[in-house]
């Protein structure tokens, strides 16, 4: 049972629906429109000036051009969209509001249909004419782990405002990169690779000056002191 989705009382079309309707739309004057052409210029041509064998062997012979043209454009079609099967693909089609809709996925399997490809994306079929872009998975993982990265950096405070409670989300960011490839590290802008050096520099500092701290306030060694100072004032009056 097909489902539509409805916007406002109206049916609004998906992004399958649209590449699939284009598709259809865009096979132009095939063979079979063409040889009705051929037969109807035969049957209502003037009587008193009848078209020509010679003419009607070369429109024949323009008509076996087409085919082998037409066989050979959906012969290729179908290699190059059957080429992408299990590879991630990004779709653009445009609606008949004149609005683009992207789609990206991996490609299921490929319909072939009335000399047309489609590419089947999560149960949906896209025109294999509307892929804009076929994606190496590589570079996929690599620039959605960057926007992850990115998107971690921007929750951080501003270093002015770092604290020791923000040393353990600098750290996992440090571990983070430090644990990419040096191509997936490519994906990271210059600006947070020094931004992070500097937080991690940052959280140095604030850890030293807890640690002075401590030490200078820590009550067992302050205990001891005073204990020593009794025991030899003790000596010194017997």
């Amino acid at each position: 049972m097909a489902i539509a989705q409805v916007k406002d009382g109206k049916i609004v079309e998906t992004a399958s629906e649209t590449s699939v309707k284009k598709a259809a739309q865009s096979n132009g004057m095939g063979k079979d429109a063409f040889l009705q052409l051929l037969v109807a210029q035969m049957k209502y041509q003037d009587p008193l000036e009848p078209t020509s064998n010679t003419e009607f062997i070369s429109q024949y012979a323009t008509f076996s051009q087409v085919e082998q043209m037409q066989n050979m454009a959906a012969t290729m079609e179908l290699s190059r969209a059957s080429s992408m099967v299990g590879k991630l693909v990004e779709v653009e089609t445009t609606d008949s509001k004149g609005e683009t809709k992207s789609v990206q996925g991996t490609v299921e399997f490929v319909v072939y249909e009335n000399n047309k490809a489609y590419v089947s994306i999560d149960g949906n079929l896209y025109s294999a004419d509307d892929v804009v872009a076929v994606i190496d998975q590589t570079y996929q993982d690599a620039y959605d782990l960057a926007v992850l990265f990115n998107n971690a950096m921007d929750e951080l405070p501003l270093y002015d405002d770092l604290t020791l409670e923000d040393k353990e989300a600098v750290e996992v960011l440090q571990k983070g990169f430090n644990s990419m490839t040096a191509y997936q590290q490519g994906f990271i802008s210059q600006s947070n690779v020094e931004k992070l050096q500097k937080y991690v520099a940052r959280i140095a500092e604030l850890q030293a000056i807890a640690d002075e701290n401590n030490k200078t306030t820590d009550p067992d060694e302050t205990d001891g002191t005073e204990g020593e100072e009794s025991e030899g004032d003790t000596t010194d009056t017997e």
